[in-house]
């Protein structure tokens, strides 16, 4: 699907186009039809559809995601990719277990029942703003609850709009749903909106004001929007590393086109300086003198918002108004004075535009942010950094203010739409404003909201875990001992051995083997794992267990044996899972170890795949590689046994050892990363400086480095099973399946050109994570640097010490310098590097960065560690 969705093309309905007044009729006609027939369907069948349309559309939301971009001009493609991740992924996870058919509630105590029934056909109108995520969240919500729906694009935007529609409407009736449940105005005009308002059973409306009167003028029950102008305010007592970097994050998010997003700060007097300094040093432009008078005059005209300012650069309006600031420059910043809506600043202006207004007191911060609501954005968001024990200014805070959504200490675009950064607030592409704001709700749009509630959204962090095997042993010589628990303790009859044939042939299996004969368990073994195991062979490995019927595996091996184990655990336990399900984001992975224990020992010290929940396997197909995640996937025991390690080859111990160091590296800097896994990779990282150089050199002379490496690889294994990897990892992960580099050499490769990408301080985006509050990477690699001893004047001579130890160590154990030293062809490394980077944007590691990377900013990493750059 994700193949076909690379290759949308906007077609028209089969029959014919809808252009006129006559076709929409005949189609109306038809999605009504299919309406009463879908409106008998029961809950499974109605949750079945749901599903098979939310992944349908996840999987197309880069290729949409493009699309919107290169028709509206609008906007960042990798935020549009966001936006369409969460209309598909987000709903679907939060409304997947909700009743929307028949009985929904039964008191029995006392006798309510409560019955759902669907609306008819739903009328959506789709703004040039967010021309794919809206469609694929109303089709969705539609699809849910048995509505009808038809869609009318913005004609600016209506091949972007009608293709997300289109794919979720072939998903759909794949799964089951009518064919003509979902439909389209192929070539919009406003006589065909009129009358699509007109003729649905309900309007849902997301757009301008004068689309969203319409909608209400229209005689049909309407759920719509109003306009944004969201106020902030910066107490004296907040963070202001969080306000400012949050505000940052949130307004450049998509260049500015989410409704919710900021379009005024209100700095208290005492800090006003500081905020402002730490706004500049972070890479917004405050303008001055005759600039700000320009830039007025550009972002508003007659009165009304210039279109041509709508999701462009900060640079491109700066250029637009005659005035010139650095290209890299994140938001434009007028400091005005007036509240009133003939300053041109005091407008939504969905761009990175925003304006700054300094208050003496916190009341006079709060009289200036009513009026700025009261001004524009009456109903719809309003946000406000400050301390947390400031319950009284909170409550203050939010009985001033008239708006559906009150942000306490959040990104407003990415807190007001939900489940982000407060996980109670419903997700929604549709938010609003209340009577307030001529709406006839006040929340985020769903079936459930029919009045005006406030929700005052404070930022809440994630609850956190440490997860790990129940059971670890180590120590030179200790796997007879930890084996021995699988009969006197637990009483196993049968072993299924997963291994390569390697290990098998030159007697890694015979201790293991000799063992389970002491014991009396019966055992056979599986050793056709290839270095990069295939679904091929994972499914031949579950039909000998199938066979066989052990109550225990044990995994003897490097990454690839580990890994195919589990997945053959996982064919072998659960057979009537459907293995592209498990490709797949939405899924939910089966409870493990019901029929067999797991053990996991490791003959090379790199993966750390005895102690995590992840696996990588191969399409033998597409020769694609899936890295799947999950804690049911994680071993129940793992031996580390450094005898099993003692003869690593040197090429070996050099790749995997680096790909440890790479481990803990992503781990640290990880936006997940906690106190728990700092530690565990910090010491990772001194056992490889201190011991890596003599196991690569010396090899089983010097056993006691063969055990520090083993427990540095389990340690830092540990470390990223929790805290996650980043985006060297995703790019690894590429560059091994397209060109068969080593997956340590391949981490080798890039750990450092990613270090220099994760350190700066100012980087264009920043992870999005509740626990991770402003962009810290440097000095995080600098924390352990100096654990380890490399120390400079400062941060930055600091990082450039660590890099160059970095260097010296790959150096010193055979890691030569470039992909082109590997002798990947050039050519060749060109003409797959547009498709290296897009999926290693995709990864599944890429989310943990600290550092969001834009495409353009990975291709840049590929091509600097191609040629040594």
């Amino acid at each position: 699907m994700a193949n076909k969705a690379n290759e949308v093309e906007v077609q028209a309905n089969a029959e014919f186009l809808v252009q006129d007044l006559d076709s929409f009729g005949k189609k109306l006609a038809q999605v009504k039809e299919a309406q009463k027939v879908f409106a008998t369907y029961t809950q499974e069948q109605v949750d079945q559809i749901f599903k098979a349309a939310a992944i349908a559309a996840n999987q197309a939301r880069i290729p949409l995601a493009k699309m919107a971009y290169e028709e509206t001009g609008m906007g960042v493609v990798e935020d549009k990719v966001i936006k369409n991740h969460f209309a598909a992924e987000y709903i679907y996870n939060k409304f997947k277990d909700t009743k929307t058919c028949g009985v929904i509630d039964y008191d029995p105590a006392f006798g309510l029942k409560k019955i759902a029934e669907p609306l008819g056909v739903i009328g959506a109108v789709i703004p040039t703003t967010n021309p794919t995520s809206t469609a694929i969240f109303k089709c969705l919500s539609c699809l849910k609850t048995r509505n009808g729906i038809i869609i009318s694009p913005h004609p600016r935007a209506k091949k972007s709009t009608i293709a997300a529609a289109k794919i979720v409407l072939e998903a759909a009736v794949a799964a089951g749903a009518p064919e003509n449940i979902i439909a389209w105005i192929d070539i919009p005009s406003l006589e065909l909106t009129n009358e699509l308002m007109r003729s649905v059973d309900t309007i849902l409306a997301t757009g301008g004001p004068g689309m969203v009167k319409a909608a209400y003028s229209s005689g049909k029950p309407a759920l719509g929007v109003g306009a944004g102008n969201t106020p902030v305010i910066i107490d004296s007592t907040a963070d202001i590393k969080v306000a400012v970097n949050s505000i940052i994050h949130s307004k450049t998010f998509d260049n500015g086109m989410i409704c919710a997003s900021e379009q005024s700060v209100t700095v208290l007097a005492d800090i006003y300086d500081e905020v402002k300094k730490e706004f500049a040093a972070r890479g917004c432009y405050f303008l001055q003198g005759e600039e700000l008078d320009k830039v007025r005059k550009t972002i508003i005209i007659n009165g009304a918002l210039n279109a041509k300012i709508v999701g462009q650069k900060a640079h491109t309006i700066a250029a637009l108004a005659g005035v010139e600031v650095p290209e890299s420059t994140k938001i434009l910043i007028g400091e005005v004075e007036s509240v009133d809506i003939s300053e041109e600043f005091a407008h939504e202006k969905l761009s990175p535009v925003l304006a700054m207004y300094k208050a003496e007191t916190f009341d006079e911060a709060l009289a200036k942010a009513a009026q700025l609501v009261a001004d524009g954005g009456y109903g719809h968001t309003s946000s406000l950094y400050i301390h947390p024990a400031q319950k009284e200014k909170i409550e203050k805070h939010y009985n001033a203010m008239k708006t559906g959504r009150i942000l306490i200490n959040t990104p407003s675009s990415q807190g007001g739409i939900g489940d982000l950064y407060n996980f109670k607030l419903n997700p929604s592409l549709t938010l609003g404003c209340g009577s307030w704001g001529g709406n006839s709700i006040s929340e985020n749009v769903t079936v459930l909201n029919l009045i005006n509630i406030k929700n005052v959204a404070e930022r809440r962090e994630n609850m956190l875990w440490f997860r790990a095997p129940e059971k670890i042993y180590f120590k030179k010589g200790c796997m007879p001992v930890a084996l021995d628990e699988l009969g006197t303790v637990m009483h196993k009859k049968k072993a299924f051995i997963v291994t390569d044939s390697f290990l098998y042939k030159n007697g890694y299996v015979k201790p293991i083997e000799d063992k389970l004969d002491e014991m009396n368990i019966q055992h056979t073994c599986f050793y056709d794992v290839q270095p990069d195991p295939t679904l091929a062979s994972a499914k031949e490995g579950a039909q000998a267990m199938k066979l066989f019927e052990p109550d225990v595996i044990i995994a003897l091996g490097g990454g690839s044996a580990m890994d195919a184990g589990k997945i053959m655990w996982v064919l072998y336990e659960h057979p009537e899972a459907d293995f592209m399900d498990i490709r797949k984001r939405i899924y939910t992975f089966p409870t493990m170890g019901e029929k067999a224990y797991f053990v996991a020992i490791p003959t090379s010290s790199g993966t750390g795949s005895e102690v995590t929940p992840f696996a990588v396997i191969t399409d033998e197909t597409t020769n694609v590689k899936y890295p799947l995640a999950d804690y049911e996937l994680l071993p129940d025991m793992a031996i580390i046994d450094a005898d099993n390690m003692m003869n690593q080859p040197k090429g070996l111990t050099s790749a995997s050892g680096i790909d440890a160091l790479t481990h803990a590296l992503e781990a640290y800097a990880s936006i997940m990363a906690t106190e728990y896994t700092d530690g565990l990779a910090l010491q990772a990282m001194k056992n490889i400086f201190d011991y890596l150089p003599s196991a690569y050199e010396n090899g089983a002379n010097d056993p006691i480095a063969r055990e520090k490496m083993a427990t540095a690889s389990t340690m830092a294994g540990m470390a990223f099973a929790n805290a996650f990897l980043g985006v060297c990892h995703s790019m690894a992960h590429k560059l091994g399946a397209f060109h068969h580099i080593p997956h340590g050499v391949a981490n080798a490769l890039l750990i450092t050109y990613v270090m220099r990408f994760n350190a700066d301080p100012v980087p264009p985006k920043m992870g999005t994570f509740s626990q991770y509050p402003y962009p810290h990477t440097l000095e995080r690699y600098c924390e352990c640097a100096r654990f380890l001893g490399f120390v400079g004047k400062d941060n930055q001579e600091t990082f450039e010490v660590f890099i160059k130890k970095i260097e010296e160590l790959k150096a010193r154990v055979g890691i030569k310098k470039t992909i082109a030293d590997y002798g990947v062809d050039e050519k060749y490394f060109l003409e797959t590097l547009d498709d290296m980077v897009e999926k290693a944007f995709d990864d599944q590691c890429t989310g943990a960065n600290p550092r969001y990377p834009l495409l353009s900013e990975i291709k840049e990493m590929f091509l600097a560690a191609y040629y040594g750059k």
